[in-house]
């Protein structure tokens, strides 16, 4: 109906490629042996910083008997950790301009002074006291660089196809250090219940021999990390001569550009906050196992084994994870879903065997074991799918810069949930049904999310 024939201009095409630009350009690419090295210094820092910053509340018992701390002042210690995270915007600059290594040499530092801090023998004990809270304040300093920038090291120095693992090796073993506190605290530092009752002298014996045990562990600290400091200062380069992949030599979006996509979109901030909350209350729930336990009458040292084998599953059920992500790739929200799913049950059946008197389920040593450890087995494992689905999801937003917004939600989770602790601390009960009802709600944002794989199209794609 009155159609007319297109003319010879109107069929031109709008876009031509430019002659000095083509559209497919070669990208050399390399890895390099030495990414190894560089992986294990990241991966070994990460570990101590989650040893200092979970060494207090596996022996909560015994620093009570040494220094005088209540539960509130365990608490407060454990929440030196996302206290640390308040200036993570300019952690994630220094990440995003400087490099890995200026950040990480900084993150290391931190970890040093804050461990020479508190392991300073005074006997003042107000002071002494003063001086354990300031060294957690800095070993909590080094965590937004520790826990988020375990992405930009695997893109930076890893290939597409193994770059999920190095993701999940990274970011796990800040989770292995806390796992490795929940034993050594409690096997070296000894128990006060463990004993009988005496007299003064006697107590005032015993008493000394928990502050050296306790002062035995953080010097034993102190000297690794500052090996690995000077390792880092000798040994860890910035940057690989070649990127290992397109999408490691691709352009990125500057800080405040993408500080503001991120921000604005849905899609990110859905999965963000369905990392966020589970992460976060479980990371708090497990920094005060102990005295989740405690009403159920499980010790200092059992409690100590149940949270290192919680935290050992997850840690290696993720590399695992991370691994069948690496060899079959698009599938990271179906593997999401499952995990949550299985997190979901854990915590409900834990929260359950905890209010047997209500419910009248057997609460025996084998099920507070098996649940504790399943949910630390499908939230743990989950840290490094998640991280990989945030960079797929707002490619091409720097790895460092999308990683250091997750990981500050996920710590301002626990730090509301600490600071509450403060308050509550009395019935802990509460705080069981918080975990419950943060699997619940994630697997509830996940299940609705729609996944895109916006860097894994140019690694595949575009280098074919």
């Amino acid at each position: 109906m009155g159609a007319t024939p297109s003319t010879a201009a109107e069929r031109e095409p709008l876009l031509i490629p430019s002659p000095a630009e083509p559209v497919n350009q070669p990208v050399n690419s390399r890895v390099y042996g030495i990414r190894w090295l560089v992986l294990t210094l990241f991966s070994l820092l990460a570990l101590m910083q989650g040893m200092v910053w979970n060494f207090w509340g596996p022996i909560q018992n015994s620093a009570a008997r040494a220094y005088g701390f209540t539960k509130s002042d365990i608490a407060v210690l454990v929440l030196w950790g996302p206290v640390g995270f308040i200036p993570w915007l300019l952690f994630m600059w220094l990440l995003d301009k400087k490099g890995l290594r200026a950040s990480l040499l900084l993150s290391a530092l931190f970890m040093l002074l804050g461990s020479a801090l508190r392991s300073v023998p005074l006997t003042d004990q107000p002071i002494r006291r003063w001086l354990i809270h300031g060294g957690q304040l800095l070993n909590g300093l080094a965590g937004p660089t520790i826990m988020s920038a375990g992405p930009f090291l695997s893109t930076t120095w890893f290939g597409p196809d193994q770059r999920a693992t190095a993701t999940a090796v990274a970011s796990l073993f800040s989770y292995l250090g806390g796992a490795a506190s929940f034993v050594i605290g409690p096997l070296i530092v000894p128990a006060p219940n463990d004993t009988q009752a005496g007299g003064s002298f006697s107590r005032g014996v015993f008493d000394s021999s928990i502050r050296n045990s306790i002062q035995l562990v953080m010097y034993a600290e102190l000297i690794v990390i500052a090996l690995l400091f000077g390792m880092v200062l000798l040994c860890f380069p910035s940057r690989p001569p070649m990127p290992p992949s397109v999408a490691a030599a691709s352009q990125r979006l500057s800080y405040r550009s993408s500080i503001c996509r991120l921000l604005s979109n849905v899609r990110f901030l859905m999965i963000a906050l369905a990392y966020a909350v589970p992460t976060g209350v479980v990371s708090g729930w497990a920094g005060v196992l102990d005295m989740v336990l405690t009403p159920a009458r499980v010790s200092q040292v059992d409690a100590g084994w149940i949270g290192f084998w919680s935290t050992i599953g997850g840690c290696i059920f993720g590399v695992a994870m991370a691994r069948f992500a690496d060899s079959i790739r698009g599938m990271l929200k179906l593997i999401l879903v499952l995990m949550l799913a299985g997190a979901s049950l854990a915590s409900t059946w834990f929260t359950l065997t905890c209010l047997s008197r209500v419910t009248h389920l057997p609460s025996t040593a084998a099920t507070l074991y098996s649940s504790c450890i399943l949910i630390g087995i499908f939230i743990n494992s989950s840290v490094p799918i998640f991280f990989e689905l945030f960079i797929e999801t707002v490619y091409p937003v720097p790895e460092g810069i999308t990683c250091g917004v997750v990981t500050f939600l996920g710590n301002l989770v626990t730090g509301l949930l600490l600071f509450f602790l403060t308050f509550y601390c009395t019935d802990l009960s509460w705080l069981n049904w918080c975990l419950t009802g943060s699997c619940l709600f994630s697997l509830v944002l996940i299940f609705f999310f729609r996944e895109s794989y916006d860097r894994l199209y140019l690694d595949v794609f575009v280098s074919v």
